[in-house]
């Protein structure tokens, strides 16, 4: 089985009646929804006004991959928290950067880049996948059409990726590296650029069976392993 946890900050859905409409359940429990539907999958969620935002050693010590999607608190989000998950992705634990998580204090902590790119409200984009043999990629076809998201585009301040897979072209002439992993100390990452709250793009289809993917790619082969500083190498 793998155990899953799905974070959220829940802010603009309690806010907002327009983005309540479009994620009722807030947007963790629109994710947890369709992969509770996965047989092998233990479900859990965690919100930011949670004690130590839902994320305990406790809570990460069960987590195999763990999904984030963050906004309009990244700045409040606990130093102490984000030390905390990088610990546990460096020692194995796969993790999900959805959206404006890119901007999270747990992605700049694991890449070490300023994470900046270009955005603009309401376009309508074109997401290709470019590495169609990636296991993120399984059953998706070669390009998915997104009526109406939020613009990401380059210069995107990321270190080089593993993989690109996913690289969406916008409207307006912008394209962007939309999927891309990347590996830290044991653990791997999948960062995946659809998913402004005001869209309903985690109830489409192809983006939910790309999460899923991205689940089974990232999870640990060796899950929580400590994570030394130095490790002595006896002859």
């Amino acid at each position: 089985m793998l155990r899953i946890t799905v974070w959220n900050e829940y802010k603009h859905e309690r806010e907002y009646e327009a983005i309540r409409r479009v994620y009722p359940e807030g947007i963790h429990g629109c994710i947890a929804s369709f992969l509770e539907k996965e047989e092998d999958f233990v479900i859990r969620t965690a919100t930011f006004d949670m004690p130590e935002h839902g994320l305990t050693d406790e809570v990460l010590k069960e987590t195999d991959v763990l999904i984030i999607w963050s906004h309009g608190l990244q700045e409040e989000f606990s130093d102490i928290v984000a030390e905390r998950v990088q610990h546990y992705v460096l020692a194995g634990m796969g993790l999900i950067a959805l959206h404006s998580a890119h901007f999270s204090k747990i992605m700049k902590k694991l890449l070490g880049t300023s994470m900046t790119l270009k955005w603009k409200h309401g376009d309508r984009e074109k997401l290709w996948c470019t590495a169609p043999t990636h296991p993120i990629a399984a059953g998706i076809p070669e390009v998915i059409e997104i009526p109406e998201e939020e613009m990401y585009g380059e210069f995107f301040d990321i270190p080089k990726p593993d993989d690109v897979i996913f690289t969406g072209w916008f409207a307006g002439g912008q394209v962007f590296r939309s999927g891309c992993t990347f590996s830290r100390g044991y653990g791997k990452i999948f960062y995946f650029q659809p998913g402004h709250e005001e869209y309903p793009i985690y109830h489409m289809p192809q983006i939910q069976q790309i999460i899923i993917n991205a689940v089974r790619f990232c999870a640990p082969v060796k899950v929580n392993r400590a994570y030394p500083e130095c490790e002595e190498v006896k002859s």
